[in-house]
């Protein structure tokens, strides 16, 4: 099925279907924040993401490098912000020692809140760290993205790709009790909504960019089929937390990573762009890291 996304252009709400090319016109449809979230909740499923977008008659053309033409995190209500961004950590089978036995009880994976949905950032955009991050991490992973009902159901949209971008170094200085201060990096996801179950496979590389140059590059994978844990005991665990089921929230879920440039001895530094091409999807999402400034103390 097609991948589903939304944008702004010109200042008004449009959704799309597939992956705009660039240099090439792409067909908008207008719509209102809540639409699509609406047919998924309504008993479409993902499926209906497709139809309420190409039900939607008003129409106009715009290409991939307009300057007036913003992406949006997939099925964000930015009318009311009522989202979430979080995840697991520790998920991957490179993490453990053994493969899970088949009948192998549940334990549940680490988990963190990372932010608001308003946090999330596009490709190309920068990702703002603490200005004295340890060691910057890159994690490219699987989100998962969710919308509750107005009795607090969670629907299932679809997957997108993101960069939990976070301070491993500060983590491991402490691992359990700073590891949400680590995480308080700005995060990134692919607009694109792929309407379909959790991927088994996915597989890329990631390039890190300094100066112009590439500095380091390596695979990753992060697809169900790499997980240790299985995803839907991961996902009925939290979502038997009343606080995660408030009516119309939008959580966007993400899986966790594989090694990377930490575990090869490579440090991130303010300036380098991270390109993480999801080869597997035809995806990419490339953003700048930009550590911010120090705090000029308490008023």
């Amino acid at each position: 099925m097609s991948t589903v996304f939304e944008c702004e252009y010109r200042g008004v709400r449009y959704a799309g279907l597939g992956i705009p090319a660039a240099g090439e016109p792409h067909t908008l449809h207008r719509v209102t924040d809540g639409q699509l979230r609406a047919a998924l909740v309504g008993g479409g499923g993902p499926e209906a993401l497709r139809a309420a977008v190409t039900e939607a008659t008003e129409t106009v053309e715009a290409d991939l490098g307009d300057p007036e033409l913003r992406f949006l995190p997939p099925l964000l209500p930015t009318g009311s912000n009522n989202a979430l961004i979080n995840g697991f950590m520790g998920t991957h089978r490179s993490k453990f020692d053994r493969d899970p036995e088949p009948d192998e009880e549940f334990t549940p994976p680490n988990y963190y809140i990372k932010g608001f949905g308003s946090w999330l950032r596009m490709p190309d955009e920068p990702l703002i760290t603490p200005a004295d991050p340890i060691w910057l991490l890159e994690e490219p992973e699987v989100a998962l993205v969710y919308v509750n009902d107005d009795q607090g159901v969670p629907h299932y949209a679809g997957y997108t790709f993101g960069n939990d971008l976070n301070d491993i170094g500060l983590h491991l200085k402490n691992p359990w009790a700073w590891t949400p201060y680590a995480k308080l990096c700005e995060t990134s996801l692919t607009p694109w909504l792929f309407p379909d179950p959790p991927p088994r496979q996915v597989t890329g590389r990631v390039v890190i960019e300094r100066e112009g140059a590439r500095a380091w590059e390596g695979p990753f994978s992060c697809g169900a089929d790499s997980l240790y844990h299985r995803v839907d005991e991961m996902t009925d665990y939290l979502f038997s937390y009343p606080a995660l089921r408030r009516p119309g929230l939008v959580n966007y879920l993400l899986l966790g990573a594989d090694k990377a440039t930490y575990h090869d001895g490579f440090r991130i530094e303010d300036g380098d762009r991270m390109v993480i091409d999801v080869t597997s999807h035809g995806v990419v999402l490339a953003n700048t890291v930009q550590c911010g400034q120090a705090d000029s103390g308490s008023a």
